[in-house]
């Protein structure tokens, strides 16, 4: 049976890329192979979504207040806009998470709309049942948005050239990658994704 599908760009922000406050090593080099593959979904009628950290100053995700990270992402930032380059086109669905101050705000299943509609949610209203997953970082958000999307019945294509990892411990990002295809993922690349994309225009919301 053919899917609906969708494309999920994880947390592509000032931020995490080089220059910013937490930068994921080459995070910058997501920017120009997920631009194309947003034209290509777009050109399909396929919706997409972008999810981005969006942190109180005050978050207990960050050092100051007993967490793991320095200050990123914060509300209303420079630092957590969008990369400048990254091209999402008109109807693209933001998705906010880590809104909390007790929220690591990891994965984009947990994020909402703006009207405040959990993904999960509208990604079922949508009659959606696959997503095509890249971004930032490979062996936290990107991972954990996969791990739940899978957990909660979704298909999970992992865009294996638009993906990047921090690495905190040497092979992270390789375990992580490991993790989501023992948990059900595939991957693809751009050189093999062709006319494999199992999209079909989704109801609008």
């Amino acid at each position: 049976m053919k899917r609906r599908a969708a494309l999920l760009v994880v947390d592509v922000q000032m931020d995490f890329c080089p220059g910013g406050a937490l930068p994921v090593p080459k995070g910058d080099m997501v920017v120009p192979v997920l631009n194309r593959y947003i034209e290509m979904f777009w050109k399909r009628g396929s919706p997409i979504f972008a999810s981005r950290d969006w942190h109180p100053l005050n978050s207990q995700h960050f050092r100051a207040s007993g967490g793991k990270w320095p200050v990123h992402c914060v509300q209303g930032s420079l630092g957590a806009h969008f990369h400048s380059e990254l091209i999402l086109p008109l109807g693209t669905v933001v998705i906010s998470k880590g809104m909390s101050i007790w929220d690591n705000g990891y994965s984009a299943l947990q994020g909402v709309t703006e009207n405040g509609t959990p993904l999960a949610m509208l990604l079922r209203r949508m009659e959606l049942d696959k997503l095509y997953v890249g971004g930032l970082a490979t062996d936290y958000c990107v991972k954990d948005s996969v791990l739940d999307a899978l957990r909660e019945g979704f298909g999970v294509t992992l865009l294996i050239d638009a993906i990047r990892g921090v690495d905190l411990e040497p092979g992270d990002s390789e375990l992580a990658v490991a993790e989501m295809v023992a948990a059900g993922a595939e991957l693809t690349d751009l050189k093999s994704i062709g006319g494999s994309i199992e999209v079909q225009a989704a109801s609008p919301v």
